[in-house]
């Protein structure tokens, strides 16, 4: 914990130095208090991504609840069909839900509603046990859980603005990434340590008995506390903005007819700036790069590069600590140079980075240009948002957020598909990083003929 420790004094340092600068900037300040209020969200939000979708829940329906499935559909495609599907219907209603939270003046309240239903199906996860009778049960609630928490990303992201300044929005996008890159390390710690780690019958340093899955059924409804508590701060610190008024007719319009009016709102977008257009697509692409980058990367550790099952964990919690500090760094940067340069930089260098792994062997290897590679994540991933936060016109923040989460799901097929398509071809696990760095190879390249707006100089 000593690590863990010192890399969050080392945010909250450089959180402090942000916003005691003073600018005379144009749009709404948000105090320091909303500022780490709205960030405790991102700190909460990991108990999700880091302990149910990724390390530990997922797992668990795949090995335990599914083992002895029988059929020829394994496990793994359920989950992986069952997601695909989630995936959909995120795409789906992220756009439109996004644009009616700006036309009702609701992103507050439909953040809190979403979180909420979210804790609900995280704590729900507690009567999996692990027998294949609850496989679909598992499935059916992450499933869940994943739609939820992905459609409470859009009013999260969107209030963005709320809390920053032209001068500070990257940095404090920045600080939002690292609090939840180091909030899933210390969750995955505390879940690993009390229930997990260890062989037999009781597992963890508090002795949870494995029967039935008790212990990672009881790690995830750790995960849905610790997603509750720190969800509350935003909801009671920063203020509900009142609907713009733009458009009444938005504000009226019932679910159906709230599509029309989304079409109608990306048509005036194209033709009055298809800069935003274009990067959308662009950012489709290389975000789905960066994401295949953290899915693959345990893969890789074990069967290419020789690193121990049980140090695979020790490696997350190491590129979650320096992912955590890039984004950090990278959101300063942000602040000075731009976001598209940070992001195009970030992309160069992780490419480059990637070409270097393919050429070394080894944990010790792996573990160096690991993290060199995972370092270039965060600042991608922060200031990916902090542009579009840039670019969104007054009062659709939601709408295109909605369309962010919307553009990246379109294309979340690519990175894994050309990741086992390289792999199989060149007879190798290590050679599916190529396929990984065409993907984000393209995000660059279309990132390349994005435009900064002429009325935010700062944006190269």
């Amino acid at each position: 914990m000593t690590c863990v420790q010192r890399t969050s004094r080392v945010i909250l340092e450089a959180f402090i130095h942000t916003v005691r600068m003073k600018d005379a900037a144009r749009t709404v300040r948000g105090s320091r208090g909303q500022v780490v209020a709205w960030a405790l969200w991102d700190w909460g939000s990991s108990a999700y991504h880091a302990v149910v979708l990724t390390f530990v829940f997922s797992v668990y329906l795949t090995d335990s609840v599914g083992e002895h499935l029988g059929g020829s559909i394994s496990a793994g495609a359920w989950l992986g069909w069952s997601l695909g599907l989630a995936g959909f219907l995120i795409a789906v209603l992220a756009p439109v839900s996004g644009q009616r939270y700006d036309a009702t003046g609701k992103r507050k309240r439909s953040l809190g509603v979403l979180t909420g239903l979210t804790v609900a199906v995280m704590a729900a996860m507690v009567a999996v046990r692990d027998t294949p009778g609850y496989l679909w049960l598992g499935l059916l609630l992450l499933g869940s859980a994943s739609i939820l928490a992905e459609l409470a990303q859009v009013p999260y992201n969107a209030m963005l603005r709320q809390v920053s300044t032209p001068a500070s929005v990257g940095r404090i996008s920045g600080f939002g990434w690292a609090m939840g890159y180091v909030g899933g390390i210390v969750l995955l710690l505390i879940c690993y340590g009390g229930f997990i780690v260890g062989k037999g019958e009781h597992r963890g340093v508090l002795g949870v008995a494995t029967d039935g899955g008790l212990n990672v059924r009881l790690a995830v409804l750790v995960a849905a506390v610790w997603f509750a508590a720190f969800a509350l701060p935003v909801l009671a610190v920063v203020p509900e903005l009142p609907p713009p008024h733009a458009d009444p007719g938005a504000e009226r319009a019932g679910f159906f007819e709230s599509y029309r009016v989304l079409w109608r709102d990306v048509r005036e977008l194209w033709a009055a700036d298809r800069n935003v257009v274009y990067f959308l697509i662009a950012s489709a692409l290389f975000r789905d790069g960066l994401a295949g980058v953290f899915t693959f990367g345990a893969v890789l550790a074990v069967d290419a590069y020789g690193i121990a099952d049980d140090d695979v964990l020790l490696f997350g919690v190491a590129a979650n600590i320096v992912a955590a500090l890039g984004a950090i760094v990278g959101g300063r940067i942000d602040d000075r140079v731009g976001s598209k340069t940070v992001v195009m930089g970030s992309l160069l260098a992780m490419i480059g980075t990637g070409l270097v792994l393919l050429a070394v062997s080894g944990p010790a290897a792996f573990w160096a240009v690991g993290l060199v590679l995972v370092l270039f994540v965060g600042p991608a991933q922060a200031s990916a948002r902090t542009y579009l936060a840039r670019i969104a016109p007054e009062g659709r923040e939601g709408q295109l957020f909605g369309l962010y989460a919307t553009t990246g799901r379109a294309v979340s097929f690519l990175a894994p598909t050309l990741f086992g398509v390289t792999a199989w071809a060149f007879g190798a696990d290590r050679w599916g990083v190529v396929g990984l760095l065409v993907v984000l190879a393209l995000g660059a390249a279309a990132l390349s003929v994005v435009r900064s707006p002429a009325s935010l100089r700062k944006d190269p």
